[in-house]
């Protein structure tokens, strides 16, 4: 093994262990000679972005596409790049290499079809087809509204059956397919997240009408009877997000970090679903806490439940978005270095009016977060 290669690996072991700093020493080391190799000029620029150091890391990112335009790994990480810095008109286009990397190709959908470029098409039929994960199919879901009148098509829209409904009762598209059931015929298509890149998304197009989706009704009565005994004000509450995410270790905390909650005069909702619920059995001392988990099958309950309580207190995950979808209230719980989607240096969200950002002032600091919550919460009136 060479020396360059000795500190690459040491480099990405210290990034693993979370010694960002140290991971760029070692590969500065590594690169001082000039001829450095990609693995330690992206060692670099993933130790400036965990860093927080986003200029910099662009400017790596920028160097090395220009050198590899065919590395679809990296054009889709300077996309995230892009987009965190509200850079969406080239954001959008680097992002469309989502489906070029080997963790992401099963989910690309083999469609013998032209993808739509944004253009009006009159008599055609237009297949809008969701991906990813729950929360991105909300917070994409405003623009199947906005194909629908910009391509004067006939919009077929093709969505995971545990959101079917919420596209149902926003009468957004013309037909709707459970995923995994054949579409009709279709003339044109286009993956959900790829109709910014088509339309042109720009950050002065958001939010748009909000809310643009509704709970069921029905759901609405059952929760509002199941929770009119609990003392008020009612506060959801999720602590983590999909344990599979490759970004879960960074947005997620254990309910016992929450304690500075605890002080607050409310009825926390436990609406946590996965392994981190059982953690609601033994919340914080003093938190007055409803287990709710047991109780919701599907989003449809979550949206319900939103639209009963006062106030949703998250991570990022897929609740926010429906919370904001809503137009619910919402006080979001953001790691340092952010997903790409809430932009950098505010404390507000395009997408979102309804939702405030509660970021880290530096990297793990989930402390400072909790106790600028508990402060806001003292002062909170519903």
């Amino acid at each position: 093994m060479t020396a360059m290669q000795t500190l690459e690996e040491e480099g990405r072991a210290l990034l693993a262990a979370g010694k960002p700093e140290e991971a760029e020493q070692r590969a500065r080391q590594a690169l001082a000679s000039g001829g450095g190799t990609v693995g330690c000029w992206h060692l670099l620029a993933v130790a400036l972005r965990t860093q927080g150091r986003i200029d910099d890391c662009r400017q790596v990112y920028e160097l090395l596409v220009d050198k590899l335009p065919g590395n679809l790994n990296l054009r889709f990480e300077l996309a995230e790049i892009l987009l965190l810095m509200g850079e969406f008109e080239r954001g959008w286009r680097e992002y469309h290499h989502r489906y070029g990397m080997p963790h992401t190709a099963q989910l690309e959908r083999r469609v013998q079809r032209p993808r739509w470029d944004g253009r009006p098409i009159p008599g055609k039929t237009l297949l809008i087809h969701d991906e990813q994960g729950y929360g991105d199919t909300f917070q994409f879901l405003r623009m199947v509204a906005w194909a629908k009148q910009r391509s004067q098509a006939r919009v077929v829209l093709q969505i995971n059956m545990d959101q079917i409904g919420f596209a149902r009762r926003s009468s957004c598209a013309d037909h709707l397919v459970p995923r995994g059931q054949l579409p009709p015929p279709f003339d044109v298509h286009c993956e959900m997240m790829s109709l910014p890149m088509a339309m042109g998304l720009k950050l002065s197009d958001l939010p748009g009408e909000v809310p643009y989706l509704n709970a069921d009704l029905v759901r609405v009565k059952r929760w509002r009877r199941r929770l009119a005994g609990l003392p008020k004000p009612l506060v959801g509450l999720v602590w983590a997000g999909r344990p599979t995410h490759l970004n879960d270790a960074n947005r997620s905390l254990t309910l016992d970090r929450l304690a500075p909650l605890a002080t607050a005069d409310c009825t926390f909702l436990a609406l946590q679903k996965g392994p981190a619920e059982v953690q609601a059995l033994t919340p914080p001392s003093g938190m007055r806490i409803e287990r709710l988990s047991n109780e919701i099958g599907d989003f449809e309950d979550t949206a319900a439940i939103l639209a009963v309580a006062d106030l949703l207190i998250s991570v990022d995950s897929a609740p926010v978005h429906l919370a904001g979808a809503l137009g619910r209230p919402a006080w979001v719980m953001l790691p340092f270095v952010p997903d790409w989607r809430w932009l950098l240096n505010r404390d507000d969200t395009p997408w979102y009016p309804s939702l405030r950002l509660f970021r880290q002032p530096a990297r793990n600091d989930w402390a400072s977060v909790c106790e600028r919550l508990k402060a806001k919460l003292q002062n909170w009136k519903v």
